[in-house]
């Protein structure tokens, strides 16, 4: 039975419209062998000339198709096959920085919520533009949801943008997109200086406050400026440092880390020193995890909640529509502060 002729059988199912006629018809011809990967599909004039269908019937087909990740179109060339996993509801490109626990823990409560019927994609750019743009070209076009982890720089925007609003989801940094795209994001700058404040008799046991921060790595710009602005409000002696180096831990400092590698080092050097973590030195860190509850008596943390966002996230692509929303941070208070 050739594809045409599977259209027209479904034609006798009364239930169907003349567009789920066309869907599914592709969809038993795929399963049936009749079309494999690579095949092109008839032309939107040929299906308009042979089924008598609307020229907007075809078209409407043909890219729920394409949302289910099943056809792929080639500009002045037609229509593809390029997916055989008929049984998958809507094919998704998560693009994010890297696999951190972190991210890692978005992307299994991802995956879990949004279940079997779902065919997830995972990239990683590294917070390289470079990769960004060439993984991003090389994705545009075959799936049916994009979910993107931006790295936040002017330059991806025309990128993100060449995507459809509705196609289109921002997770985790924000950047400023035009109104009608969706975003589920973190806020940083705000956000962080008002968990300092609520921290700030904590912070005052302490000679100086110390962060760990730089340029050339993925971390929030936001971080930086709003230690920069509590520090210098509340006279609070600090210093900003790129790199914890071994053995540079002092009595009376408080560190501030962004990354979890500084973090298991300077908890390294406290103990070869036996100094008393929360008393004799403070450590803050950002993004918590289950073993920072547990390590010396419990690390304070200023996290967001990445399950959170995951499930909203998911949420978001079985019910469409437009989401902005800001997933708020969350201040851990624990023994190490």
């Amino acid at each position: 039975m050739s594809l045409i002729d599977k259209i027209k059988s479904l034609g006798s199912i009364n239930t169907l419209s003349k567009h789920e006629q066309l869907v599914h018809g592709i969809i038993e011809a795929i399963d049936m062998g009749i079309l494999v990967v690579g095949d092109q599909l008839p032309s939107i004039n040929q299906m308009v000339s042979e089924l008598g269908f609307a020229r907007k019937t075809i078209v409407k087909a043909y890219e729920e198709l394409k949302h289910r990740g099943l056809v792929e179109s080639k500009k002045l060339k037609g229509y593809f096959i390029i997916s055989q996993e008929t049984k998958v509801t809507l094919k998704v490109a998560l693009l994010m920085f890297s696999f951190q626990r972190f991210q890692e823990e978005f992307y299994n409560t991802f995956r879990k919520e949004l279940g079997k019927r779902f065919q997830i994609d995972v990239f990683f750019h590294h917070n390289n533009l470079s990769i960004f743009e060439t993984i991003f070209n090389n994705i545009k076009g075959k799936y049916g949801m994009y979910v993107v982890a931006p790295i936040p720089d002017a330059a991806v925007r025309p990128l993100l943008t060449s995507i459809e609003p509705q196609k289109l989801l921002i997770v985790d940094r924000f950047l400023e997109m035009p109104d009608d795209y969706s975003y589920i994001s973190q806020e940083f700058e705000e956000a962080t200086y008002y968990k300092l404040i609520e921290l700030l008799p904590r912070i005052r046991k302490y000679k100086k406050f110390i962060l760990f921060f730089s340029d050339d790595k993925d971390y929030p710009p936001g971080i930086l400026t709003a230690f920069q602005r509590f520090v210098s409000e509340h006279e609070i002696a600090s210093k900003v440092e790129k790199v914890y180096k071994e053995g540079a831990v002092k009595k009376g400092n408080l560190y501030f880390l962004i990354s979890d590698t500084y973090l298991w080092e300077l908890l390294r050097d406290c103990r070869n020193n036996e100094y008393v973590v929360g008393q004799e030195v403070g450590i803050l860190s950002h993004n918590d995890h289950v073993v920072k509850e547990i390590v010396f008596g419990g690390i304070t943390t200023i996290s967001s909640d990445f399950k959170e966002m995951a499930t909203r996230a998911a949420a978001h692509l079985k019910n469409q529509g437009t989401t902005q929303e800001i997933v708020p941070l969350h201040l851990m208070k624990r023994n190490s502060l």
